[in-house]
C-alpha cells in the first residue's frame, strides 16, 4: 500500500500530440498473450470510454491448486485504490455538512500526536505528519491477524509524528485508516456499508466491495509470488486496511466508478476540483497520470501479491483499470500499451530474453551505489546466481540478466547497466537517467 521509486505511477513520456484514433487492440492482445505464456503477469485489464466498454481480458489463473483460471468479473483486492473510494465518502460527508476539509482531528483521536493541529484534509492529502503504520520494522508480522479499531489507533498513534502537519506530504497508510473510523462515526455505519450504500449501488457496481478473507467460490483471486513457478502468497488481514486498501473488484467495475466520479454523479464537480489539487505531487486521493501531452487521474494499489492502477482522462472520457494478482512486468508497461493501443501510439512487445550467469559471474557489479541526481543509493548484492538490488529503505528485487553487464527488473521498469571497469552503473526507469558510481 505503499509506493516508492520503483513502484511509482507516473507514465512519464514525450509531450507530443496525440488523436484517437480507430483503436486496434490485436496488438494488446498479443502483449498480454505474451506475458502470460512466460509466466509474466496474472490478472486482468479493461479500457472504457464513456461508460462503454472497449476492451477487457482476463489471463493467468485465479488459483492453483486447483488450477483455476480467471474470468473478466473475477475479483481482486485493489490495495490503495480503496484510498479514492474513500476521499469520495469523506467529500460526501462534506456535501452534507457532517465533516469539514479544515476541521482538526483531536475529538476523534486525542492520543494522536499533534490531533489539534491535524485537519480532515491533511489526512486526504498525506500531510498529516502520522508515521505510515505499515512501514513498521514488524509489520509483516502481524499484518495476517485482525485488529480492533482501538488496537489500530494505538498502533497508529505509537508511531508518532514525522513532520509538523502541512508542512510537506508524506504518503500514509495511517491516514486513511483514521478516515475510515471518522467516516464511521459520521454516518453511524460501517465502512463496508457507507462503500455499498454511497457508491456501489447509486452507480450499479456488480463486482465491487469490501472484502474478508479470500473465497475462490465468489470468483475471488489469491495472489502469488513468483520463485521457479507461483507461489501462493499469505493474506492481510483487510481488518487492518479498511479505507485505505479493503476494497476487492474488477477492471470493468473500476472504470465505471472512475467515470462516475469524474461525471459528477458520486459528489459535485466543485469537491472534485479540490480533490485533483495537487500539492507536492499528492492530491487527495488521487494522483495526477500524464501520458504524451494528455493529463489524466486515478491511483495505484499494492496489498500482498496484488497490484493495480486505475486512471481517467477527463478530455476524451477514456478511463483504464488493470488489476493483477501476480506480475514480474511492469504494469507501467501494460497501461502504456493499452493507452496507446486506444490513441494509435507506437509500443513493444518484449521477448524476455535472458542470458544465463554464474555467480562468479556477478561479483564485479557488487557494491554499494550512489548518484549526484538522486539522492538514493542501491546496493547491490547476489542470492547464487541472481543479482539482487536494494534501494535505501526499500525492498530488494531480484534481477534478470538480459544482455552483456545489463540487467533488468521488469515489474517495475528497472534497467541496469554496469560499466565493471569504471565502476559505474546506469539507472534507466519511467523514462528517468541516472549514473551511478560505485563507493
Amino acid at each position: 500500500m505503499k509506493p516508492n521509486l520503483f513502484t511509482c505511477f507516473l507514465l512519464a513520456l514525450t509531450s507530443l500530440c496525440i488523436y484517437a484514433q480507430n483503436p486496434d487492440y490485436t496488438k494488446l492482445d498479443s502483449l498480454l498473450n505474451s506475458l502470460e505464456a512466460n509466466n509474466r503477469f496474472m490478472g486482468s485489464l479493461a479500457l472504457s470510454q464513456n461508460g462503454k466498454l472497449l476492451y477487457t481480458k482476463a489471463i493467468g489463473y485465479a488459483a492453483m491448486a486447483p488450477e483455476k483460471k480467471p474470468t473478466v468479473a473475477t475479483k481482486y483486492r485493489i490495495g490503495s485504490i480503496t484510498k479514492m473510494f474513500t476521499s469520495a465518502l469523506v467529500f460526501k460527508a462534506i456535501e452534507n455538512d457532517k465533516l469539514k476539509l479544515d476541521e482538526t482531528i483531536e475529538t476523534y483521536f486525542p492520543e494522536i500526536e499533534n490531533a489539534d493541529k491535524i485537519t480532515i484534509g491533511n489526512l486526504l492529502n498525506h500531510r498529516s505528519g502520522i508515521f505510515n503504520f505499515t512501514s513498521r520494522e514488524d509489520y509483516k508480522e502481524w499484518d495476517t491477524q485482525a485488529k480492533t479499531r482501538d488496537e489500530l489507533v494505538q498502533i497508529i498513534a505509537k508511531g508518532g509524528s514525522i513532520f509538523d502537519p502541512n508542512s510537506k506530504a508524506e504518503y500514509s497508510n495511517s491516514n486513511y485508516v483514521l478516515l475510515t473510523f471518522i467516516l464511521e462515526d459520521t454516518f453511524g455505519i460501517p465502512y463496508s456499508e457507507l462503500v455499498r450504500r454511497k457508491i456501489i449501488e447509486p452507480i450499479g457496481l456488480r463486482n465491487t466491495y469490501v472484502g474478508g478473507k479470500t473465497d475462490i467460490t465468489k470468483n475471488e483471486a489469491y495472489s502469488f509470488s513468483y520463485s521457479e513457478g507461483w507461489q501462493k502468497m499469505s493474506e492481510t488481514d483487510l481488518s487492518i486496511p479498511l479505507g485505505a486498501g479493503a476494497i476487492v473488484s474488477t477492471p470493468s467495475d473500476l472504470t465505471i466508478f472512475i467515470d462516475a466520479l469524474f461525471k459528477g454523479q458520486l459528489i459535485s464537480q466543485e469537491s472534485l476540483s479540490t480533490m485533483k489539487t495537487i500539492s507536492d505531487n499528492y492530491g487527495m486521493g488521487i494522483f495526477q497520470v500524464p501520458f504524451y501531452d494528455k493529463i489524466g487521474f486515478g491511483h495505484n494499489g499494492g496489498i500482498d501479491g496484488f497490484t493495480s492502477v486505475l486512471a481517467y482522462f477527463p478530455e476524451d472520457y477514456l478511463a483504464v483499470a488493470l488489476t493483477s494478482n501476480g506480475t514480474r512486468y511492469s504494469n507501467n508497461d501494460i497501461i502504456i500499451a493499452a493507452l496507446s493501443s486506444y490513441y494509435g501510439k507506437p509500443f513493444e512487445i518484449p521477448t524476455f530474453k535472458t542470458i544465463p550467469v554464474t555467480s562468479e559471474d556477478l561479483d564485479p557489479y557488487l557494491g554499494v551505489y550512489s548518484s549526484l541526481q538522486i539522492a538514493l543509493k542501491i546496493t547491490i548484492t547476489k542470492d547464487e546466481n541472481t543479482l539482487i538490488g536494494q534501494a535505501t529503505g526499500q525492498p530488494s528485487f531480484p534481477m534478470e540478466a538480459v544482455d552483456r553487464d545489463v540487467f533488468e527488473f521488469k515489474p517495475a521498469g528497472v534497467r541496469l547497466q554496469f560499466d565493471p571497469v569504471e565502476n559505474s552503473m546506469t539507472l534507466k526507469q519511467g523514462g528517468g537517467v541516472f549514473k551511478y558510481t560505485k563507493e
